[in-house]
């Protein structure tokens, strides 16, 4: 039986595939950057004073008054203890009858050199009339005002030394009264009246320190130290004000890593006028960094992370292409990366491992 000739052709029809072309994928496209990175790292720091001593006594003594207490804010010169040392008094009173003795023998010795010499000039003036004075005598009366001018000037030694001696004693009496030696607040106490302050002993009294301008000491890790510089102003926070930002200035770069924790221990000035900021506050610092040469940045949607690798997707010829890549720090909504890009490329701007290799784009 034969077919029928439509019959084998609606049936020869039937087989015969059919292909539908895949519709491009519409993507949004982002260019590729190049720029170096200003960014910052979070870094803990110690706030500590500006200045910090121990007062001690220079003379031994007893403590006879305290005039302030711990959080006393004094000013410099401002007299902070006062010591007694009835002794040291009578070693005053000594050295001043000395001196004053001393001062009485030189007006002694200037009377009698005084009288030599009017003597030795009056015998020189009738020495001229021939005969009237020996040579002899006019011999002796020289040597004897020259004795006398000698007297005076051991005499006058004598009390300068007698002055300084005074003076030094009544330099030591002075030291009874221990004074600030810079602006700040006492932040320890260690004495009490009627205790004996051994010179010797080297026991402090107080401890002063300055508030009003503080150290912010920053361990700055080796992979940073290369853009520290004088001057450049850095941004910090404290625990108690997370909201307030308060700023240092770089001024001291100790240009050494310590060898334990390889990190360069910066020192930043801070003025504490508002008294918010405190010694032994452990603040974190924005520490700015920034990268030696330029970096090539997309944004960070445009890398795809899976378990095996990081990519990029770029458009080549209309079609999509995996490109690998390292990721590096981030700005912002930027990463910089590294792989086989340049600068200026187009890459998917939300990129995701559906769109696979070679799919169409547009």
């Amino acid at each position: 039986m034969r077919t029928p000739k439509f019959l084998a052709v609606f049936i020869s029809l039937s087989f015969v595939p059919i292909v539908f072309a895949q519709a491009p994928l519409h993507v949004e496209m982002a260019k590729v950057e190049s720029r170096s990175l200003s960014r910052t790292v979070p870094l803990t720091a110690e706030l500590t004073p500006y200045l910090q001593t121990d007062i001690e006594a220079r003379v031994p003594g007893y403590v006879e008054r305290v005039l302030v207490d711990r959080g006393s804010m004094v000013r410099r010169g401002q007299l902070l203890v006062q010591l007694s040392a009835p002794e040291m008094g009578s070693q005053t009173s000594a050295s001043e009858a000395v001196f004053h003795q001393a001062e009485a023998e030189v007006s002694q010795a200037e009377a009698q050199a005084a009288a030599a010499g009017s003597t030795y000039e009056r015998m020189a003036e009738a020495a001229k009339t021939p005969g009237a004075i020996a040579g002899n005598e006019l011999l002796q009366a020289q040597k004897q005002k020259e004795a006398t001018d000698a007297l005076v000037q051991s005499r006058k030694a004598a009390a300068k030394t007698a002055s300084d001696r005074l003076k030094a004693t009544e330099s030591l009496q002075g030291y009874l009264g221990v004074k600030a030696p810079f602006d700040g607040v006492v932040t320890e106490r260690f004495v009490h009246p009627g205790t004996m302050v051994e010179q010797t002993g080297r026991q402090p009294l107080l401890r002063l320190e300055q508030v009003s301008h503080l150290r912010l000491v920053v361990p700055v890790p080796e992979t940073y130290v290369a853009s520290i510089s004088l001057g450049k102003a850095v941004v910090f926070r404290i625990p108690a004000q997370p909201s307030k930002s308060f700023t240092g200035t770089v001024a001291r770069i100790p240009r050494s890593l310590d060898p334990q924790s390889r990190t360069m221990m910066v020192e930043l000035d801070v003025s504490n006028k508002g008294g918010l900021l405190a010694p032994g506050m452990y603040p974190t610092v924005d520490w700015p960094v920034s990268s030696s040469g330029s970096l090539l940045f997309v944004p960070i949607t445009s890398v795809v992370t899976t378990t095996q690798r990081a990519f990029v997707i770029t458009n080549v010829n209309g079609h999509a292409h995996w490109v690998d890549v390292q990721k590096g720090p981030a700005s912002g909504e930027y990463v910089s990366v590294r792989g086989a890009l340049s600068s200026g490329q187009q890459v998917v701007k939300r990129a995701t491992d559906e769109i696979r290799e070679g799919t169409a784009l547009r």
